[in-house]
């Protein structure tokens, strides 16, 4: 008799999004809106010209405190924690002695003794005891805080006058990848100049039992109209807005088969930093070169590249797409995939066998998209 499948795990808002017609899928273990009554098409590009809204409460965070926090974590991740100043974020990863990525994360500098560690939802587990397993007697207390948060990203070129009607922070003072502690509508919040669109915005973390008062509170604050007010987006929306913004997903472009030099991520790891897991391996492999490098392409003929799907290079089979779909606000159809790096370089032709016809595409520079200053 086989086992029940375990149950989904709801972050606080799942009974909003039903309410509001989200469909809701199975995502890294947690039960998701995938999009809403709008649509995907929509809710993209209401995201780059005006405002989307967001649920990341499925996200983890683990908590590190103690006078050796920020060598801790300054040793089991790639960028360099000692760099980092009270209110600032920092993009990093915890990689393995081969120098794969076991995730990426972003590093919050609390205070000098207390550092929080935002990790992926599908991977929180993982996360957790790998950074257990890595602890040397160190001055330092973990936690796994990730019940403690919802985490709501407000995203587009409104996020911050939308946002800062709930709150006496100043928005427009808080740097990119920085944030401040204060008050959202009244909730004790963090709010932090970040965000997986390519866009401006903010992610709030704040108490679970407060999320349904953030988030309605948000969607109201930016009901402009039909046309040009804050829209709740889902999963959908948010994997093509990071793909043509082209940024990584773990689990397509990053995992424990890639390193952080082959997809292009070589600057958050800080290889003159004191040492860190992995270190000597990414060192080794950028003395010797890469073998293979992840690109950006354009489909060139009609055709839409999805996961998963083969690349050919002169024939021959190199890869496959670890991304792919059309990029709405570009109306053009677009992928990333790792190619042999004799290969990788811009103009390349490729072919993306879609559906068992081999369909054209050209190697072009990444980001696709990249918002205006």
């Amino acid at each position: 008799m086989t086992a029940p499948a375990p149950e989904l795990r709801k972050t606080a808002l799942n009974d909003a999004h039903r309410a509001m017609g989200g469909r809701m899928v199975e995502f890294g273990g947690w039960d998701m809106p995938v999009q809403y009554p709008a649509g995907t098409m929509a809710e993209h590009l209401r995201t780059r010209t005006h405002a989307g809204l967001f649920d990341v409460s499925h996200m983890g965070e683990i908590d590190v405190r103690g006078a050796d926090a920020i060598s801790f974590v300054n040793r089991i991740t790639s960028n360099d924690a000692t760099k980092l100043i009270d209110g600032q974020a920092q993009y990093s990863a915890l990689t393995t002695p081969e120098g794969t990525v076991i995730d990426d994360l972003l590093v919050y500098r609390m205070a000098s003794d207390h550092l929080l560690l935002i990790v992926n939802a599908g991977t929180t587990d993982k996360d957790w005891d790998w950074i257990k397993s890595h602890y040397q007697n160190e001055n330092v207390e973990l936690q796994n805080v990730s019940a403690d948060y919802c985490q709501i990203a407000l995203q587009g070129p409104d996020a911050i006058s939308i946002l800062q009607k709930l709150t006496d922070v100043p928005l427009a003072e808080i740097k990119y990848y920085h944030f401040r502690e204060g008050d959202v509508d009244g909730v004790p919040s963090i709010v932090s100049r970040t965000g997986y669109t390519g866009e401006d915005g903010f992610e709030v973390y704040a108490a679970p039992e407060k999320a349904e008062q953030l988030w309605k509170k948000i969607l109201d604050a930016g009901n402009f109209g039909d046309d040009d007010g804050v829209l709740p987006c889902g999963l959908a929306a948010r994997n093509t807005l990071r793909l043509e913004a082209g940024m990584c997903l773990y689990g397509h472009e990053i995992d424990e088969t890639t390193t952080l030099l082959e997809a292009n991520l070589g600057w958050i790891a800080k290889l003159n930093k004191t040492d860190f897991i992995g270190r000597d391996a990414l060192a080794k492999q950028k003395e010797e070169g890469i073998k293979r490098k992840l690109v950006g392409f354009e489909v060139t003929e009609r055709g839409i590249a999805r996961d998963g799907q083969n690349v050919f290079i002169n024939g021959q089979c190199n890869g496959n797409v670890t991304s792919g779909s059309p990029a709405p606000f570009l109306k053009k159809n677009v992928g990333l995939a790792y190619v042999p790096v004799e290969f990788a370089g811009v103009g390349q032709h490729l072919e993306i066998d879609v559906r068992g016809k081999l369909v054209g595409a050209e190697i072009v520079p990444l980001p696709f998209y990249k918002r205006a200053k």
